[in-house]
């Protein structure tokens, strides 16, 4: 059996709550209209009484020596006006001088009159011969002594109708009021219907639960960011790529530091700490969603993969150079010219091995000679000049080599593109490996470079100085720029000093 809908019990519950406060506030609204009218009679008949008790005429007729044949016209007269029920004009004594029925003129008054007889002017209900009824009794005063009471009143069954009256309107307001609250609940629940997609509580519960449980276990970081700029939801693994606070969310992405990270819809790597992520962002109805993936193993990958290209492109060019000098000596043996081929294959192999000897003899890290050496060939091929220091000594330092590459490479890479001539320093001395690379380019021309770690290229280039700057952060170190000069300070491990 199909389980009522989340829509369809909210269609249920709150026809449920209009139809009890419609119908509930209908009968204490008649209720209280009940009241009113009652004691809107009560008042009516006060003033007839008070009114009729000082009348002049009244006073006359009761000095006649038949008070009932002026009294009685006079009573009925102002009760056709006034719409009361009856007025009662009766003796000190009870005595009816005026009735609306004329049997009833000399019987006595059905009704209480002892508070009247002292002055006093008092409302009751009582039954009498027309029924029920709400009535007021007052005295007619003379000279200080009562010298007839009066008594005007309005029929409960009279009340009744004009209640019956009320309730007829009552009903057609209390009609139209649930039609309207009807409509306005089935509307309701028809838009809740389409968000909901008809599923009920439980099914809903489940979907929250598989969604919050896929959310927080996935890999990837997320991001879901407001129109407003709000943080609306981020998933645990968003958390610990860019170290976000627990409370992040709900937090505005300027206060978060993020600003920069959304600043595109595109994809594109940003540096953090000592993490590389790449990062998408894309716009949707609900504001912008953002993926971040941790490509760190990826970019180290990617680097060792970019130092292989590079010995191999640096490999590529030496052959190159090789085999045009090699070819210049074969020709120059086959025009006869042996002593100059000799001179220049001689020429050729001697700075060679001076450049080889210069490198290995500063540089007894295997790998940084290997880079150097690389390096010097592919400068030359681009017409550029690298320049190994004279005073550059430096042994095994006891830094990971790879993070040594990738300072060094992108230090001189970057100066070769800016540059004609690139001079290297390498050496280690007080507890700290010195790295500078100076060139006779224009210098740096934003010195946060090191610092932005992002780029829009999507092929991954444009991340140079960004990840040397990382990379010194990794090792412990500095780095510090005046103008085309970059001086690198790393910190030696104990165990090496």
């Amino acid at each position: 059996m199909r389980r009522w809908s989340l829509a369809g019990q909210m269609l249920v519950l709150q026809l449920l709550v209009v139809a009890v406060t419609v119908v509930g506030g209908a009968v204490l609204a008649l209720v209280q209209a009940r009241d009113l009218l009652t004691e809107e009679a009560a008042g009516k008949a006060r003033a007839v009484a008070v009114s009729v008790a000082a009348s002049p005429d009244v006073l006359a007729a009761l000095d006649g020596p038949n008070p009932s044949a002026r009294l009685q016209p006079y009573a009925e007269q102002v009760r056709h006006k006034t719409g009361v029920d009856f007025i009662t004009i009766m003796s000190p004594g009870g005595i009816r001088y005026t009735h609306p029925n004329p049997a009833q003129i000399g019987k006595p008054y059905l009704g209480h009159i002892e508070q009247a007889l002292t002055g006093k002017t008092f409302t009751e209900t009582y039954t009498g011969t027309l029924g029920e009824s709400r009535r007021v009794v007052t005295p007619v005063m003379s000279g200080g002594r009562v010298r007839a009471l009066v008594s005007a009143g309005i029929t409960i069954e009279k009340i009744s109708a004009r209640v019956r009256d009320q309730l007829a309107w009552g009903g057609l307001v209390i009609a139209l009021a649930l039609s309207l609250g009807a409509a306005g609940t089935w509307l309701v629940t028809a838009r809740l219907r389409r968000q909901t997609h008809g599923l009920g509580p439980v099914e809903l519960g489940r979907i929250h639960e598989h969604h919050d449980a896929v959310l927080h276990a996935v890999r990837e970081g997320l991001l879901l960011v407001g129109k407003d700029g709000t943080l609306t939801l981020c998933n645990d693994a968003a958390r610990m790529l860019l170290g976000l606070p627990a409370d992040a969310e709900g937090r505005h992405v300027a206060e978060l530091g993020l600003s920069e990270l959304l600043a595109a819809d595109d994809e594109r790597v940003h540096l953090v700490d000592d993490r590389v992520l790449a990062v998408n962002s894309a716009a949707s109805r609900l504001g912008t969603v953002v993926t971040v993936r941790d490509h760190t193993e990826l970019q180290a990958l990617t680097g060792q993969l970019h130092a292989e290209r590079d010995f191999a492109e640096s490999l590529r060019s030496a052959a190159h150079e090789a085999a045009n000098r090699l070819h210049t000596v074969i020709t120059l043996v086959e025009l006869g010219r042996t002593e100059q081929a000799v001179a220049l294959g001689t020429a050729e192999l001697r700075a060679a091995q001076e450049l080889t000897d210069r490198v290995v003899g500063a540089v007894r890290e295997p790998v940084l000679a290997a880079l150097l050496l690389g390096k010097s060939a592919e400068a030359a091929e681009r017409g550029a000049e690298l320049v190994i220091s004279q005073d550059s000594e430096l042994d095994d330092p006891g830094l990971d080599p790879r993070e040594l590459v990738t300072i060094v490479g992108n230090l001189i890479d970057n100066a070769i593109d800016a540059a004609s001539r690139v001079e290297v320093h390498l050496s280690a001395g007080g507890g700290e490996v010195l790295i500078r690379v100076a060139d006779n380019g224009p210098g740096l021309a934003d010195p946060q470079a090191f610092e932005k770690g992002w780029t829009t290229k999507g092929d991954g280039r444009g991340l140079g100085l960004a990840l040397v700057g990382q990379a010194v952060r990794r090792l412990g170190g500095t780095i510090e720029v005046a103008g085309s000069v970059f001086t690198v300070r790393l910190p030696v491990p104990e165990r090496v000093r």
